[in-house]
């Protein structure tokens, strides 16, 4: 017998072994793993078997010529005496069932599919807009792509549409709103198994600010992951049955997506008691107003603090603008990512980081990034941490009393349940001419959101506002 560890052997012009890597016969090759699906011999074929007269239990240490039997060349004879035995009295192989594989979606699937998840994300997105509402009321009943969505996501949609249309309404009595949308959509991955299929999207939305004072930011903007699901109706056709985003986002989703962030888990760090009570909401006329930002001449101010302590805050500004969207790829990405890029913006305006090292890192008076996440410190991307380091440690941030003191280049922090766990950091791109704050930050990608829709969306946070 011929053949050894990666080639096809032979026994007596009986094949063991395919080229493709399936066995031919319910015995797995003795000497590659088996990749196929096993289906074992039935009980006549363990009889015929048992009828060869074969010993798996050879202990024998010695044979002519002095060389031990290897376990392998036992388990070979073993395995082509069988086989022989099959072919001796006629009986073919058993056969072995492939495994099923996922069918390819056909190109005209691909396209309907894209086609119905990018109708029902500008449907979503047009539902929060003032002139995408206008367009649905004139818009035949049978347009929607609810048409092409299964019995109980309809239902779903339809309750959530509702829900949008009162954030709508509030938001425009609140800030003004939205005026319009432009949302595209990108495929990532398909797969279909018979009947239902899934296909992973990235939507890029921008929902445009009305009456916009000169200098403001035009539009909010987000950059959203989404896994669609579609089944086969009763006519062959796709249907829409499910739109999911990642539910572990500590941050606020697209303002056209309904329900909560996640929440944060505790740190293992080290206990450094109560956080300060949460800044106030309520509006203010009297901003601290002693950072000057060099980049925005209308947050210019006579305070020397932030001149004195040698931070850029434009810089801060303009590494969040650059980076919102597409992460900087000289650092790892977390899978909650809020707080790595803060840090990674306060490092580009003249932070500096703290020695440490693995022993150091879950120490909070210590900041630093490493090669690795286990030689980075946890106050680099912990969100509580970030606090702890930021306001008691470094002294290099103090709390505000208010929100809407925030200035340019200053971090917003939430905790949504009001729990004493820290969930989620944001750094303010913009102060508006008009008092507005806009927000940036990851988990989602999310740009120049407003304040305002903020704290309209999550009336029950406690929000701890720093000025850096």
């Amino acid at each position: 017998m011929n053949g050894g560890d990666g080639e096809d052997g032979e026994c007596l012009g009986v094949g063991y072994g395919v080229r493709t890597g399936s066995p031919e016969v319910g015995i797995p090759h003795p000497n590659r793993p088996h990749t196929g699906r096993f289906r074992p011999f039935a009980d006549q074929d363990l009889h015929i078997s048992r009828t060869a007269n074969i010993s798996m239990a050879s202990t024998d240490k010695n044979i002519p010529g002095g060389n031990p039997v290897h376990p392998h060349a036992r388990i070979r004879s073993v395995y082509c005496a069988t086989i022989l035995s099959l072919a001796t009295i006629g009986l073919s192989a058993p056969h072995v069932e492939a495994a099923p594989a996922s069918a390819a979606l056909s190109s005209d699937d691909t396209a309907g599919m894209m086609d119905i998840t990018s109708g029902y994300l500008k449907e979503r997105a047009n539902v929060i807009t003032t002139e995408g509402a206008e367009k649905a009321k004139q818009a035949a009943p049978a347009t929607s792509v609810k048409e092409k969505m299964t019995a109980a996501l309809a239902a779903k949609t339809a309750r959530e549409y509702a829900a949008l249309a009162l954030l709508r309404a509030q938001l425009n009595r609140d800030n003004g709103g939205y005026s319009r949308a432009e949302v595209s959509v990108t495929p990532v991955t398909t797969t279909v198994e018979g009947d239902a299929a899934t296909i992973e999207v990235t939507e890029d939305a921008r929902l445009y600010y009305p009456n916009v004072p000169a200098g403001d930011p035009e539009y909010e903007e987000y950059s959203v992951p989404h896994t669609m699901t579609f089944v086969r109706g009763s006519d062959g056709g796709w249907l829409l049955d499910s739109d999911r985003i990642d539910a572990s986002l500590t941050g606020p989703g697209p303002v056209t997506q309904l329900g909560q962030p996640g929440s944060a888990t505790p740190s293992d760090a080290e206990s450094e008691g109560q956080l300060e009570a949460g800044g106030s909401t309520a509006p203010v006329t009297d901003v601290e107003d002693d950072k000057p930002l060099e980049t925005d001449p209308a947050e210019r101010s006579v305070g020397t603090r932030a001149a004195n302590a040698g931070y850029s805050y434009g810089k801060m500004v303009g590494y969040a603008n650059k980076y919102w969207k597409n992460a900087n790829s000289d650092y790892r990405k977390y899978g909650s990512d809020c707080t790595n890029f803060i840090s990674q913006a306060m490092l580009s305006g003249g932070w500096n980081t703290t020695a440490g090292s693995f022993v150091t890192r879950k120490e909070n008076k210590k900041w630093f990034y490493g090669t690795f996440e286990s030689t980075t410190s946890y106050t680099w991307a912990g969100a509580e941490n970030w606090y702890w380091f930021a306001k008691k440690h470094s002294k290099r941030t103090r709390i505000l009393s208010n929100v809407w003191q925030l200035l340019s280049a200053d971090v917003l922090q939430a905790d949504w349940k009001r729990d004493g766990i820290i969930d989620h950091t944001m750094i303010v791109t913009k102060r508006g001419s008009k008092g507005e704050i806009y927000l940036t930050y990851h988990t989602p990608s999310k740009h120049n959101v407003k304040l305002s829709t903020l704290l309209r969306k999550y009336p029950n946070a406690a929000w701890y506002a720093h000025r850096t």
